[in-house]
């Protein structure tokens, strides 16, 4: 086996999770800069999002989702969390702690709901940190404890700096988030113990840069990204240098 292989599969793998509305599907540029430096990764479709045939659960039924797949691969893994994907990940790490020993050895934050213990996103978002932010009128309650985004203020909201076809064909990917999910509360606090990098969009018109910052002061590692809210659209290159870091 060549020496390269050997050394790729020495690595920690790459689990990236997605945000609120969205699917694996965002991570697609992400990934092919990552495949481009040899560094593998995994994106996950959390229940009822993206390809998912599972039913749209609520926050403890997506970290359970991604503490299955993070055991099933019985590996090292990075994992990495855009927006809400934050809490899912910190929520997932602190039961994967839990159940069988941590198999995470770094928790990457984009952007994202990096919780204490008891806190939930909600609570964050109404945090005297930050402020009134574009995503929320983009919002759309429908039955079911549903929401849904309206596709004209979602697009400045969350892909101001993007490439408008990128974001034209985001948009009709865009799916149903449960409302539950903002107000759930994460059972730990995993990045206490756990390495942690946080990147900060100093220009988020979704999640208020002032949250982030906030949150931020958690994490080990801050980098701060001129760009919107999504940078693994708007600054592809810059977050791939991230997560090849955090390898490190």
């Amino acid at each position: 086996m060549p020496e390269s292989a050997t050394g790729a599969e020495s690595q920690p793998l790459i689990v990236l999770v997605h945000g609120a509305w969205h699917g694996a599907w965002c991570w697609a540029a992400l990934q092919n800069e990552l495949d481009r430096r040899g560094i593998a990764s995994l994106a996950v479709d959390l229940p009822g999002h993206g390809a998912s045939v599972l039913p749209l659960g609520d926050l403890h039924g997506d970290a359970d989702h991604v503490v299955d797949v993070v055991t099933a691969l019985a590996r090292p893994v990075v994992l990495v969390g855009h927006s809400y994907g934050g809490a899912v990940i910190t929520e997932a790490a602190a039961r994967l702690a839990r159940i069988s020993g941590s198999r995470v050895e770094h928790l990457v934050y984009l952007a994202a709901f990096c919780l204490d213990e008891g806190e939930s996103v909600m609570d964050v978002a109404r945090h005297e940190s930050g402020g009134p932010v574009d995503l929320g009128a983009a919002m759309v309650p429908i039955e079911g404890g549903l929401t849904v985004l309206d596709p004209e203020r979602a697009a400045p909201a969350l892909y101001g700096d993007c490439d408008e076809r990128a974001v034209a064909a985001a948009l009709v990917r865009l799916s149903p988030q449960p409302l539950a999910t903002m107000v759930q509360t994460a059972s730990g606090a995993p990045w206490r113990s756990i390495r942690t990098t946080y990147v900060v969009c100093t220009r988020d018109r979704a999640v208020h840069p002032g949250n982030q910052e906030y949150m931020a002061r958690r994490c080990r590692t801050v980098v701060r990204l001129d760009t919107d809210h999504s940078p693994f659209l708007s600054k592809t290159t810059e977050t791939a240098d991230v997560l090849e870091g955090a390898l490190r």
